[in-house]
């Protein structure tokens, strides 16, 4: 990405800033290999709630925030329903499901779902954006 600021001194959204390199490594997932790196070094598992930028500890309920009980991983419950296609309601209501349903086989389920999600490039961007829109605090409680 490139860093672009706005008139006002205001970082453009991600979609404007996302070279054509940048966008073929999301497309392709490729963006996410030097996670693994985290993985090696016990801070990520293959396999958790992805890790979320800090600014937003503040904004999550104490349902949502129980999505840290866990290690963070490279792929989730979420990713595999609908990743950055579905609002962040949804992404923190799969990420406690997950922190309450972990197990052997249901992280063997979600990486065979993330394969085939990442050949198929499912999920990718939220409607109108590169990425994900930024997280403001849930305007749906889930607690």
């Amino acid at each position: 990405m490139n860093n672009i600021w706005d008139v006002h001194n205001n970082l453009l959204a991600d979609e404007f800033r996302l070279t054509k390199f940048g966008k073929f490594l999301r497309d392709t997932s490729l963006d996410e290999i030097p996670c693994l790196i985290n993985v090696c070094l016990g801070q990520m598992t293959l396999v958790g709630p992805r890790p979320f930028i800090s600014k937003y500890r503040d904004l999550y309920s104490k349902k949502q925030f129980s999505r840290h009980d866990v290690v963070p991983g490279i792929t989730g419950w979420a990713q595999v329903n609908g990743r950055n296609a579905i609002i962040w309601e949804e992404k923190f209501r799969y990420d406690v499901e997950y922190v309450e349903k972990q197990s052997f086989f249901f992280d063997l389920k979600i990486l065979w779902m993330t394969l085939v999600n990442v050949i198929k490039r499912k999920g990718i961007n939220a409607d109108g954006h590169a990425t994900m829109e930024e997280f403001k605090g849930s305007k749906i409680r889930l607690d």
